[in-house]
């Protein structure tokens, strides 16, 4: 093997052990838009295998409190088929009374039924709702090519969660399983003695009773196994939506930006900014200095404004240039500390000065419009 062959096959070998996404390995907490971009697309951590159980829990329940009433309704719409069928005479039996008949039959039966059915629909979207929360999405639904793919489903026959729904599986039988021959095994007395019944309904009554029983406790097991599977899907959901430190990057990127180009439109903005106070300042009555570390410009019409305006400000290298320019258009410059300081870091551009502030610019003008009277 050369050594190009030997470095390919290295490599082919460092792929395989790749994480997968980008970025390397998924460590970091997921973000609150990949959650909620999850859940729009129908990825939540919930358990099927819960929402069953409590279905099949309701719907033994309200079997064994309404199965009297129903079997009655039963008996009831059966003798009356069979009342109903014999007055009538052979020479009127045809397709459409027997049709009659049946539809009018069937008809009773979903009635009957459709209560413990409603029953179950109603334990199985209450359950859905409290793992879930209510919010209704439809992209399940849609179509995926990539669910098409031999490859990935292949390899979804030998992943995690199939040894899990294996595992499931296993429980469910060996708990029906076990569950039914303890029933038997205690009932077996009763079972060999319900041919002694004249009756017919005795024995239909004490068989549908076990069996009722025996559904409640196989649904209780079940539930407890759904509570197990539902913390179960949510660990692995929690690890599934695991991000890389490369896609939180990435996503902050997509909602807020990047942070350099951000930077560089903050800084022309900035720039662009000074150029216009730097064009404002010609305007300006007096600069007001710190006297190194801030500059401030204000600007005093009485006709534009019932207080003085500040036209520009800046600190260290941008109040240099404000009093150069200061100096080039002979506007005066005064050393006011307190002043300059509450200037620039309590008013904003183009904004008047505060009542607190009036006695001491006023001074201030005071003295620039004297030195105007006496240049003048």
């Amino acid at each position: 093997m050369t050594e190009i062959e030997q470095y390919r096959y290295r490599k082919l070998n460092l792929q395989f052990f790749a994480q997968d996404g980008p970025g390397g390995e998924k460590t970091e907490e997921p973000t609150t838009k990949k959650l909620e971009d999850a859940r729009k697309e129908g990825q939540v951590a919930k358990s099927q295998e819960l929402t069953t159980a409590l279905s099949l829990m309701g719907l033994f329940l309200a079997l064994k409190l309404f199965c009297g009433m129903v079997g009655n309704r039963f008996l009831l719409l059966f003798t009356g088929t069979y009342d109903m069928i014999s007055t009538i005479a052979v020479e009127d039996m045809d397709q459409n009374v027997f049709g009659s008949i049946f539809s009018s039959s069937i008809l009773q039966i979903l009635l009957a039924a459709l209560p413990f059915f409603a029953i179950a629909f109603g334990v199985a979207f209450v359950s859905n709702v409290m793992q879930v929360k209510w919010k209704v999405t439809g992209k399940p639904l849609m179509p995926k090519l990539s669910k098409l793919n031999p490859i990935s489903g292949f390899k979804k026959l030998f992943s995690l969660e199939k040894v899990m729904e294996l595992v499931k599986a296993i429980i469910k039988i060996a708990v029906i399983v076990a569950l039914s021959y303890a029933m038997i095994k205690d009932k077996v007395e009763n079972i060999f003695i319900l041919y002694q019944y004249d009756n017919l309904q005795v024995p239909l009554v004490l068989v549908g009773n076990e069996v009722l029983d025996l559904g409640v406790r196989i649904s209780a097991v079940f539930v407890v196994v759904g509570f197990a599977d539902l913390l179960y899907q949510k660990h692995k959901f929690k690890k599934d939506m695991r991000m890389t430190k490369q896609e939180i990057k990435d996503e902050y990127k997509q909602t807020e930006g990047d942070p350099q180009i951000k930077g560089r439109i903050k800084q022309k903005m900035r720039e662009a900014s000074q150029r216009r106070m730097m064009q404002r300042l010609p305007e300006a009555d007096v600069v007001i200095t710190n006297p190194t570390h801030f500059a401030c410009a204000l600007k005093y019409d009485k006709e534009v404004a019932e207080a003085p305006v500040l036209v520009a400000k800046g600190a260290d290298y941008v109040a240099a240039k404000i009093k150069e320019a200061a100096r080039e258009h002979d506007i005066p410059i005064v050393e006011n500390k307190p002043l300059a300081r509450m200037l620039y870091y309590n008013v904003d551009l183009e904004e008047e000065i505060p009542q607190e502030l009036y006695q001491m610019t006023a001074e201030v003008l005071a003295y620039v419009y004297g030195l105007k009277n006496k240049a003048g």
